[in-house]
C-alpha cells in the first residue's frame, strides 16, 4: 500500500524538488522554535532541526509519513543559517568569497512505526568577489531566504565555482537519497 507524504516544511524548494520527482505531498508547516537548538557542530544543528521539526508535526493517520529537512552552510567552523539583514548576508557572502566551504542538510522520515534520519554533505567553492559583485548579488532579493545567503539555483549560481557532492542538496534537499529512502515508508513517485 502507497501511503501519504507530509511535508514538514514550507520552503519552496523543497516542494519543487518534490514535485520535480513526482511525489504527491501535502504541507503541514511544524510551529517551531529553532532558537532552542544551541548545537555548534553542523551535523548535529541539522540533525537536532530536522527532528524538532518533524516530530512537531502529528501523525494522524496510520498510512501518512513525514518529511522533515534543515540546511546550513558551514565555513571555517561558523554556520550560516538564512540572513538576518543585508548587512548579516553581506558578512556571509563576503565571508564564503574565495574559499571552500560546506553545505549540510539534515533530514527525518518518520511513520508511526519507523524512523530514520540521515545528514548530507555537499563541498561547494565560491570564486573569488569582487565588492561589486557582492554588491549587486545583495541588491537581488535572491540571498535572503536560503541558508548561506545564497540560492545555488537561481542568481547565486554565478558565485559558485565548483561544487563536489549532491547538488540538490545545496538547493535544500538531497532528493535521490531521499526518494530512496522514502521507499522503505512505501512512499513512492507517481
Amino acid at each position: 500500500m502507497t501511503k501519504k507524504l507530509i511535508l514538514a516544511s514550507s520552503s519552496p524548494r523543497r516542494q519543487e524538488l518534490l514535485l520535480q520527482v513526482q511525489i504527491p505531498f501535502t504541507i503541514r508547516k511544524p510551529e517551531i522554535d529553532e532558537s532552542q537548538i544551541s548545537a555548534t557542530d553542523p551535523v548535529e544543528k541539522v540533525k537536532q532541526l530536522a527532528l524538532l521539526k518533524g516530530r512537531k508535526v502529528p501523525l494522524t493517520h496510520e498510512n501518512e509519513v513525514i518529511l522533515s529537512a534543515d540546511t546550513v552552510v558551514s565555513c571555517n567552523n561558523i554556520i550560516f543559517e538564512k540572513p538576518t539583514s543585508k548587512e548579516d548576508a553581506y558578512h556571509m557572502i563576503s565571508h564564503l568569497s574565495g574559499t571552500v566551504h560546506e553545505v549540510f542538510t539534515g533530514v527525518l522520515i518518520r511513520s508511526l512505526h519507523d524512523e530514520t534520519v540521515f545528514v548530507e554533505r555537499t563541498k561547494v567553492e565560491f570564486w573569488p568577489l569582487t565588492e561589486e559583485e557582492i554588491d549587486w548579488y545583495l541588491s537581488t532579493n535572491d540571498p535572503y531566504d536560503k541558508a548561506g545567503a545564497y540560492g545555488i539555483q537561481s542568481l547565486g549560481a554565478t558565485l559558485v565555482k565548483q561544487i563536489t557532492g549532491d547538488y540538490y542538496n545545496v538547493v535544500g534537499l538531497p532528493i535521490s537519497r531521499v526518494v530512496r529512502e522514502l521507499r522503505r515508508f512505501s512512499v513512492y513517485p507517481e
